[in-house]
């Protein structure tokens, strides 16, 4: 028999907490102890058990917790407990902590609703231990055994409140259970939620009822189990007994809840030791690890974001708050946030929300749009920590400021490294007085501009981030933001396929091959021209057009004067296209 797989904690479990203990990064005592589910469940109820406000959302399935329970009745371990003694040595007033949930709803596809669990003050008198690890498992069997369990219709919105009640059963009839035989990781017995509450087979059991007073009293347990399989056929009676005598004895008698407790540990070690701990089961995401700690320190930051992630900033995320707020307060290279960092982020919230405010203002002096930079965000850190240290004059200096923007970009600055380079920005910008200026990008060989980098940017060829960049600016003053612009070759691509002209050699024509995509033969064209134009010669393009249009075009594609639009002349057309084009990008570079 395969042994099935019960997600959350990994078999290092014990190894790694005694690493942390020996190597000195927490000096506690380690106690290890078993009681069993009910014990458990019932210090939950009683708020004995609580979770350090930095656990993330509840995140199992109904298949999870299906699998739970499987893993019990067929004699599986479920993985060792992580608790945390908590008392007034090491929480203070302002520590906060969670509930576990009494009931959960879940979705058509039966994944909980990504549900947070509630923020509260602890009573040390009544709670003494927050669970580090074996939330997911806790708040499953919690849930089973003395909550609720819901299923949002798939017709339902979220916010609508519709929801159906589900029950979990256990089948008590051999000959009706609906098991895969022989799959790896499938369940062995037949557990499952169902909403059908008014149309429940009389074979079903529902896990939950094992609770009731008649099966925890031993001299009326027999009677129970046997009013409980009153309908089941003559030949499962005996698989009917055992599973319920077995979900008893699993539940009340044995101590599955094994665990390890610790004690006289700070909370900024239980933080540690959180992060350490979540790789198992379903793995956090940096982000959301460090979203948990802030929340620890700041219960309400991730409301406080959401007030910040609307309009310009709609399509940015927590992640770029979190790195902002490194820039600001802490070590952007460690990348770590601590008490110290959250406290200033909460104290100082005005003044980092007005230095986003200032960000937004200042690009749109420069005619760009902050929403531009969703997911490249990086490179407007440097721009918010100036700001931030320069509130009320921070348009002194958009001439430095727009340079390093487009500097950054063009020579692709955070294409690696990226948290490296941050610091640097931030060491250089402190040199210079809190100021982004030339003169400081020219001392930085990543941002000084040369005849090196100017060439790259003009070999960057179609359909490249920097190309696209590079025609995106050079045309800031005529595009407009109600259009869709596409980079488009003036000599068409497939002018370049096939036969050359008889005038020129082969060894240009397959030279010029190798130019005709690279940005001297590129231009911005709003997306309906594009689709006009197609593959027309250049020379039949331009002659197609009124005067009027002519000289519109040649200024805004910064055609060259007095050079020949027919392909013969493609080399004199390109080199001198290129000599203009890098007039302008050093311009744009300051």
């Amino acid at each position: 028999m395969k042994k099935l797989v019960v997600e959350e904690s990994g078999c290092r479990f014990k190894l790694q907490i005694e690493f942390l203990w020996l190597r000195g990064a927490i000096m506690s005592k380690l106690i290890d102890n078993s009681i069993s589910i009910y014990e458990a469940l019932q210090n939950i109820k009683d708020g004995k058990y609580v979770m350090p406000a930095f656990q993330r959302q509840f995140v199992w399935g109904m298949e999870q917790i299906e699998k739970l329970w499987d893993s019990i009745l067929l004699d599986y371990p479920i993985a060792t407990f992580l608790f945390w003694r908590v008392d007034d040595s090491n929480v203070t007033w302002d520590t906060y902590f969670c509930n576990f949930l009494s009931d959960v709803t879940f979705d058509s596809r039966k994944q909980a609703d990504s549900v947070n669990y509630d923020l509260t003050g602890i009573n040390i008198h009544d709670t003494d231990t927050a669970v580090l690890d074996g939330q997911q498992r806790l708040t499953s069997l919690f849930l089973s055994l003395f909550g609720e369990a819901y299923i949002r219709p798939n017709y339902a919105r979220k916010k609508s409140g519709d929801r159906i009640v589900t029950k979990l059963l256990i089948e008590l009839n051999k000959n009706k259970i609906s098991v895969v035989e022989g799959e790896y990781n499938s369940k062995k017995f037949d557990i499952k939620f169902s909403e059908k509450i008014g149309r429940l087979s009389p074979t079903q059991f529902e896990i939950k009822n094992i609770l009731y007073e008649k099966f925890q009293d031993e001299t009326t347990r027999e009677k129970a189990i046997e009013e409980a399989i009153v309908h089941v056929p003559a030949d499962s009676k005996d698989y009917a007994r055992n599973i319920l005598q077995k979900l008893y004895n699993k539940v009340f008698v044995e101590k599955l809840v094994r665990y390890t407790e610790i004690i006289d540990m700070k909370q900024d070690d239980a933080l540690e030791m959180f992060v350490r701990f979540n790789s198992g089961g379903k793995a956090l995401r940096k982000s959301e690890i460090t979203m948990s700690i802030l929340e620890a320190y700041w219960p309400s930051a991730k409301t406080e974001f959401g007030k910040i992630l609307v309009d310009s900033y709609a399509r940015f995320d927590t992640d770029f708050i979190i790195r902002a707020a490194l820039m600001l307060y802490g070590d952007v290279v460690k990348s770590n946030i601590n008490k110290k960092i959250a406290e200033e982020l909460k104290n100082d919230w005005n003044g980092f929300k007005k230095a986003l405010t200032n960000t937004e203002s200042l690009l749109k002096e420069m005619n760009i749009d902050v929403s531009r930079f969703s997911s490249s965000w990086n490179v407007l850190l440097p721009i918010i920590y100036y700001i931030y240290y320069n509130p009320d004059d921070y348009g002194k200096n958009i001439k430095g400021v727009r340079a390093y923007l487009l500097r950054a970009i063009f020579f692709t600055y955070f294409q690696s490294g990226t948290t490296g380079k941050l610091q640097q920005m931030k060491s250089n910008i402190n040199s210079f007085d809190y100021e982004i200026t030339i003169e400081m990008l020219d001392q930085m060989n990543d941002l000084r501009v040369t005849d090196g980098k100017i060439e790259d940017v003009l070999n960057s060829e179609k359909g490249s981030r920097v190309a696209g960049e590079v025609l995106y600016y050079l045309n800031l003053d005529w595009t407009s933001k109600n259009y869709k612009y596409e980079q488009d070759h003036l000599h068409p691509d497939n002018r370049f396929i096939g036969s050359k002209p008889v005038s020129v050699s082969i060894a240009d024509w397959k030279r010029w091959h190798g130019m005709r995509n690279r940005l001297p033969n590129l231009h911005l064209l709003e997306g309906r021209s594009n689709g006009s134009k197609n593959d027309m010669r250049l020379v039949d393009y331009y002659n197609d057009m009124n005067d009027e249009q002519k000289v519109e075009f040649y200024k805004q594609a910064m055609i060259p004067q007095d050079v020949s639009l027919d392909i013969e002349h493609f080399e004199q057309f390109y080199e001198a296209r290129k000599s203009i084009l890098a007039e302008k990008i050093r311009e744009l570079l300051g």
